[in-house]
């Protein structure tokens, strides 16, 4: 995405996004979709939860 820099440590792992502010408010949906994949990404070793084990522990706090 124009306007976005990926900073990386001396391993070549990301640790820092840099975003010009104007690009952000030309193209704010793809800005949205960069941050989701980002967050999508440093999530990808996180334990997986069933969708239905997320409805019932939602029923068990009734909030479904």
């Amino acid at each position: 995405m124009k306007g976005v820099t990926i900073l990386t440590d001396e391993k070549k792992r990301r640790k820092i996004v840099q975003v010009d502010i104007k690009e952000i408010a030309r193209n704010p949906d793809e800005f949205e979709d960069l941050i989701d994949v980002l967050v999508a990404e440093s999530r990808r070793n996180e334990p997986k939860v069933s969708f239905e084990a997320v409805k019932k522990n939602l029923k068990k706090k009734g909030k479904l």
